[in-house]
């Protein structure tokens, strides 16, 4: 989706990210910085790096596709002032009674393969509940895993490989790519989401689906691990 592309009709709490995309102006900072936290469910020996975060994709998008989330619901305003701002995600790890603890917050939580994240209603990073800010967020790590080909029917969000991303930042950007392939897709209900690595040829392939309108790109703010404007995820449709 570029500048060029009709708007679909993406559900109410995205649309101004789909007109966003699509080449509208960019959002007026009110002065806070908000974030959705993003739990994985990280336990001793934890789960496999992609179902994982493909569990961080559907949840994340999950709590705007939410019927709470949309006009009328209880959790509305606070999703919508979110997206109408800027899609920050904070992704932490939890295991045991913090991972149990969680739950209690309003969220959803979504599975993939035995692994498990949980993505909570978003707000200002300064008024995180206790519970969550004493979770971790660095050194949220998961060595490679070998997935299978993605299913044929599946949207695939590729991570840029040669950044060597973590996977709390991965869990983040992935996030950020199922609400903006949900918005512009006009989606109303979450996939199946593959998340694969893409090597150097297939990521020029990627880039090029971009600038065409066939796929749409993540393009990080800059605050860890990689340069302002750095194209980290594409997603693409199977």
């Amino acid at each position: 989706m570029n500048a060029d592309s009709p708007l679909v009709d993406a559900p109410p709490v995205l649309a101004p990210l789909a007109a966003r995309y699509a080449g509208g102006r960019e959002p007026v900072s009110d002065g806070v910085v908000r974030a959705m936290p993003v739990i994985l469910r990280l336990e001793r020996p934890p789960a496999a790096r992609t179902p994982v975060l493909e569990a961080a994709a559907a949840a994340a998008l999950a709590v705007c596709l939410d019927p709470r989330a949309q006009p009328g619901g209880e959790w509305h305003e606070a999703v919508s002032i979110w997206v109408g701002t800027q899609i920050r995600k904070i992704a932490r790890r939890a295991r045991g009674a913090h991972w149990a603890a969680v739950q209690e917050l309003p969220g959803v939580t979504w599975e993939v393969d035995g692994a498990e994240a949980r993505a909570l209603l978003p707000g200002p990073v300064d008024e995180v509940p206790r519970v969550v800010s004493r979770l971790q967020i660095g050194g949220t790590d998961l060595p490679p895993d070998d997935p299978p080909p993605p299913p044929a029917d599946a949207p695939v969000i590729w991570l840029n490989a040669a950044l060597e991303l973590t996977v709390g930042k991965a869990a983040a950007q992935v996030g950020h790519a199922s609400m903006l392939y949900a918005a512009a897709h006009g989606l109303a209900e979450v996939p199946r989401f593959a998340v694969r690595d893409a090597d150097p040829e297939r990521w020029a392939r990627l880039c090029a689906a971009v600038e065409r309108g066939e796929a749409v790109a993540v393009r990080d703010a800059g605050f860890t691990e990689v340069a302002p404007g750095t194209i980290t995820c594409i997603a693409a449709p199977a």
